[in-house]
């Protein structure tokens, strides 16, 4: 794990997700950690850019580009900071992509909230 000095009592998270909705259900369940979120990867990258994160929820189609690309660059800067992914999409071509890409999980949404949070806390706390 690790929690970046500016949170020093919670890992943190960032999620890009464009559903508003979303982002609040994950802010509440995930309220054991540092959560922030962005709608756009256009917002995200001066996040990515100034702050390092213990996990990155991200959505597989972005109003302004592919979870997938942000992935990738995520992972070349941040090679072990994990990633999970939470879709709608349950093609087998987009999982794929994304795991290739660096996630270390796929969701489908609806996400069973409970093993979200499992998933997370596991991720986090590996090392």
């Amino acid at each position: 794990m690790n929690i970046r000095s500016d949170t020093p009592l919670k890992p943190s998270i960032l999620c890009i997700e464009d559903d508003v909705d979303t982002c609040e259900f994950l802010k509440l369940l995930l309220d054991d950690f540092h959560f922030e979120f962005t709608h756009t990867i256009g917002s995200a990258l001066p996040k990515l850019e100034s702050h390092e994160y213990d996990l990155y929820i991200l959505d597989n189609w972005l109003p302004d580009g592919s979870g997938i690309d942000l992935c990738r660059r995520i992972k070349s800067h941040h090679p072990a900071t994990p990633i999970v992914f939470t879709s709608g999409s349950s093609r087998r071509s987009e999982i794929a992509d994304a795991l290739n890409a660096g996630a270390d999980k796929y969701m489908l949404k609806p996400c069973e909230p409970e093993t979200l949070k499992e998933i997370v806390k596991e991720l986090i706390y590996r090392n």
